[in-house]
């Protein structure tokens, strides 16, 4: 009787859509870094860098006009997000007073990861 509950239980979840393929299955995705700028108040100074990796902020992958999946940066700016080839819209999920990022467009295709560089905005001058 238990075997039968739990087949019950995974044929349902199945038909409702709760039992997706695993991120990590996924040859195609985005990967990138993202990093913000100005870093400092007033002009640019030679040898100083004026960006820095955006680190540990959470981001949501949309597609028509749906969040398919959400990730955090890591201390670096890197991320990595599976996804399944199609357009994509990346947007910061909480939005900041001043400064922060716009919604950057990108594209997965069949060929395998999507490498995209993403610039912020600090809101500094």
């Amino acid at each position: 009787m238990t075997r039968w509950v739990v087949f019950a239980v995974m044929l349902l979840a199945f038909l409702t859509g709760s039992m997706q393929a695993q991120p990590g299955s996924l040859s195609t995705g985005i990967e990138g870094v993202i990093s913000i700028s100005p870093t400092h108040g007033g002009p640019a100074r030679l040898g100083e860098t004026d960006s820095a990796p955006l680190a540990n902020v959470a981001f949501e992958v949309v597609n028509d006009a749906v969040v398919v999946t959400s990730f955090t940066t890591d201390a670096a700016g890197h991320f990595r997000v599976p996804l399944p080839p199609g357009q994509y819209s990346i947007r910061q999920r909480e939005k900041k007073k001043i400064g922060g990022c716009g919604t950057f467009k990108t594209e997965v295709t069949a060929a395998g990861f999507a490498k995209v560089q993403f610039q912020c905005d600090s809101g500094m001058r």
